[in-house]
């Protein structure tokens, strides 16, 4: 189990970092009405959606790795998607450094309408952001295809993948515990740090999607070679 976790490392800490997700949930902490419900809400829904994901892949994982199928069908089955997963990145790297438009981004309308949206649209938006955004979707199915592949049955292993859910998402519950345990002094901090993450997020997208880029495709030729 531990080195199981050690494995999934890589892609909770990819799936955490990603700036957007956690501009989305400082923005709406801030709205003047029911900042902390919307953020809980999106939240809420974006753990839907990676159960819903978990539901769906697990099962096609679990099915193919029970199948018969030898450890090297399962090694290339998980290279393959690292491989994927470094190209991505690396993508998105070189469209950020000259400016273009990030694929994983959500539609602009989306960010103009937080302050405005209700509870419910934020759910909506939890919902939806990991379902279009690519690289989220491979974080996701790259930690379900190394689970599994290490056959825990399906009791662990849905355990483990409810700990991937909790922290791959610990960057978006952090600032919402802040929120309830501090309520007044968490304003200028929660602040500060949605206006540094929106100025340095062209950087912070860059650097992580390099590192990373480069790390999983590594991992994926060493894995197919």
């Amino acid at each position: 189990m531990e080195t199981l976790l050690v494995s999934l490392m890589p892609y909770i800490i990819g799936s955490a970092v990603v700036p957007l997700q956690i501009i989305i949930c400082l923005l709406l902490l801030k709205s003047p009405k029911q900042g902390l419900f919307k953020a809980i809400a999106y939240v809420a829904g974006m753990t839907i959606a990676r159960l819903l994901q978990g539901l769906i892949f697990g099962l096609i994982f679990s099915e193919a790795a029970t199948s018969g199928e030898t450890g090297n069908d399962k090694n290339l089955v998980i290279s393959t998607l690292l491989l994927v997963l470094g190209i991505l990145l690396l993508i998105a790297a070189y469209k950020k450094w000259h400016g273009h438009d990030d694929p994983d981004d959500p539609p602009p309308k989306w960010l103009t309408t937080l302050d405005n949206s209700t509870p419910l649209k934020a759910f909506g938006i939890g919902v939806g952001l990991p379902l279009i955004a690519p690289k989220l979707w491979v974080f996701t199915l790259s930690a379900l295809a190394t689970i599994a592949a290490a056959q825990l049955g399906q009791a662990s292993s849905a355990v483990v993948f409810l700990l991937f859910i909790l922290l791959a998402q610990s960057l978006l519950l952090l600032p919402i515990l802040i929120r309830i345990l501090l309520p007044q002094k968490s304003k200028s901090l929660l602040n500060g740090i949605s206006a540094w993450l929106t100025k340095n997020n062209r950087s912070i997208v860059i650097v992580v999607s390099l590192v990373f880029g480069l790390l999983f495709l590594k991992s994926g030729i060493s894995g197919l070679l």
